[in-house]
């Protein structure tokens, strides 16, 4: 959370340059207390002393040796900081006239060179970077499109940035937060497309953190969104780089955090959590008709579970008299209400989730498929519950699962609960008050200043087909007007429906 600033509990000390080789080295140890993992280590040059220091994990060993040790002993004249920065050939050189700053770099993967007695000395950064290779998403699949996903290295994911979108006007913007662990952050778009008044806010709220660290781009997003106690998050969080791409080129905006493999998208909607780029890559109609399916199986989610309940409390009479019947042997034996009954059933799916979600791959599934069935069989026959519940639950549970964003689809699956509470207390009423509840929350939410449920609220009735809808790619010559982008056409779409034979 954000709070008022604290002095840090790290030593400032500071140096005046220039200094001898000995009072460098003590102050250089005392800011970073004495790591043991510094190394320090000085030559005569040209009857002149350089002192190299750098930590031993955190530099690619073969740069310090191949560009810079080489390049330092090979030569018989005398070494001074200008020198250094023209012949050392590494373009990632910086004058320094601050140990404090020496110190902070050096964690970051610098090394530092200073020549006794010069007035600045000179860093170089050649961090030794260790990160997992580019693989296959986890957490959202895809049948068709790019497979690969985004991994902990910035340095990657921008890369494929670029190589996704080889523009001049895509634009990437470095900004830093953490007053104790400094991380970086890059706020990406494109310069002539996105909206400067969304940039402008993405960058005030991130220059505006005073926290600690970042952790993470899920982390970084509950700082800058505008609610943060709401249940739904406000900002589109995803590791497929064709779903990043997809929203730049839309004139959204990108929020990328080193060290994560999540990236950030705003400002957002509720219906672009539960749109995927695979519906790009379908044909329109079934892009449409899995939109449409997703969105109602959101609805399935939130209302199954305590339409059940409110019927079999307080409305019998909604109930077909030939279900009815089953329904009462499905019951007969079973001792608790309908909202206990429900309750601890829905309790029971989230802990086979969770155990299977923190279990090895193999044994999770395992887990989930023996659990669900040798504990749904048991509680059955013991008389816990009823069998039509267990379908019940089953397909609440299977409808929270379409949703492509895994922040969403737990979002649905806690408004459940509360939901079973309200109908076991008042029926259909209060199936009607948690909804009302749910659409005003929603009404009034916003991401980054824009109405979360555009383009219902706003109706905006030209963005319909491409949210709710998908059409095809002809008649989707236009952006998003909600999105308020610098350009709105896309192309002509009188030369898209055109059609030339070869001929011609």
């Amino acid at each position: 959370m954000r709070r008022k600033k604290s002095t840090k509990t790290t030593t400032q000390t500071s140096s005046s340059f220039p200094c001898t080789i000995e009072e460098f080295k003590e102050t250089i140890k005392t800011a970073l207390h004495h790591n043991p993992d510094l190394h320090l280590q000085d030559f005569t040059i040209a009857n002149r002393r350089v002192l190299i220091t750098y930590f031993t994990y955190q530099i690619n060993k073969d740069q310090l040796n191949s560009m810079i040790l080489r390049t330092l002993l090979n030569s018989q004249k005398p070494w001074d900081h200008n020198r250094i920065m023209n012949e050392i050939p590494i373009g990632t050189g910086e004058n320094q006239s601050d140990s404090n700053k020496i110190a902070e770099i050096l964690c970051k993967g610098h090394c530092c060179l200073y020549v006794e007695g010069d007035e600045e000395a000179v860093t170089f950064l050649i961090p030794e970077l260790k990160s997992r290779q580019v693989g296959a998403a986890e957490n959202e699949s895809l049948v068709f499109g790019p497979q690969i996903a985004f991994n902990e290295s910035l340095v990657t994911n921008l890369n494929i940035v670029r190589w996704g979108i080889d523009s001049p006007d895509l634009k990437m913007e470095k900004l830093t937060v953490g007053k104790m662990i400094s991380t970086e952050v890059r706020v990406i778009y494109l310069d002539n497309l996105a909206n400067k008044e969304n940039v402008n806010t993405i960058r005030q709220r991130i220059e505006d953190l005073e926290v600690d660290d970042a952790m993470d781009a899920n982390v970084l997003g509950q700082l800058i969104e505008d609610k943060s106690s709401s249940i739904f998050p406000q900002l589109l969080t995803t590791e497929l780089p064709d779903r990043f791409l997809y929203a730049i080129k839309k004139g959204k905006v990108g929020i990328m955090v080193d060290k994560s493999p999540n990236v950030l998208i705003g400002p957002t909607s509720l219906f672009s959590f539960f749109e995927s780029t695979e519906d790009i890559y379908m044909r329109w109609n079934m892009g449409t008709f899995i939109r449409i399916l997703r969105l109602f199986a959101m609805m399935i989610s939130i209302t199954l579970t305590p339409a059940y309940v409110a019927a079999l409390t307080y409305h019998y009479e909604v109930v077909p008299s030939s279900l009815l019947v089953s329904l009462g042997k499905s019951r007969a034996n079973v001792p608790f209400p309908p909202v206990l009954e429900a309750l601890l059933l829905e309790l029971l799916i989230e802990l086979l989730r969770e155990a299977g979600a923190r279990l090895p791959t193999k044994v999770g599934q395992t887990m989930g498929i023996v659990g669900g069935v040798v504990i749904g069989q048991a509680a059955v026959k013991a008389g816990f519950t009823s069998n039509i519940l267990i379908i019940v639950i089953a397909l609440s549970a299977l409808a929270s699962f379409t949703a492509p964003s895994y922040l969403m689809g737990t979002a649905i699956r806690v408004i459940r609960f509360p939901m079973i509470l309200l109908s076991g207390l008042w029926g259909l009423l209060g199936i009607m008050y948690g909804l009302s509840f749910l659409i005003i929350h929603l009404l009034k939410l916003t991401s980054l200043g824009r109405p979360f449920l555009v383009p219902l609220y706003p109706l905006t009735l030209v963005d319909l087909r491409s949210s709710i809808f998908r059409l095809p790619w002809p008649w989707a010559s236009r952006r998003p007007y909600s999105n308020e982008p610098q350009e709105i056409k896309r192309f002509s779409r009188a030369k898209a429906l055109e059609k030339k034979d070869i001929d011609e």
